[in-house]
């Protein structure tokens, strides 16, 4: 796996396939910050607005959709998809 971008943009919906794809490993750094985040107990719209650069003011249908398929898929990759466990997808 090449070294993932610090900070790209998302897309509205992260993806929900059974497996990694090219998307999850140039998100590894967004799916960290999120988890990280979560443990800490940021807000959710501090979150959006920082790590996926989406104003939740604008556009908050959107902000808090793109936060939670987000979040699920790093909690996902972390948990199943092991994408940093074993260094990304085979």
């Amino acid at each position: 796996m090449q070294k993932p971008p610090l900070d790209p943009d998302v897309a509205d919906s992260a993806p929900d396939d059974k497996a990694l794809t090219p998307y999850d490993e140039r998100h590894v750094v967004t799916y960290t910050r999120l988890l990280q985040a979560e443990s800490e107990g940021a807000d959710w719209r501090e979150v959006t607005r920082i790590v996926l650069h989406i104003d939740p003011e604008r556009e908050p249908d959107r902000a808090h959709n793109a936060y939670l398929t987000h979040l699920a898929r790093a909690k996902w990759v972390t948990e199943r998809g092991r994408l940093f466990r074993d260094g990304g997808s085979k």
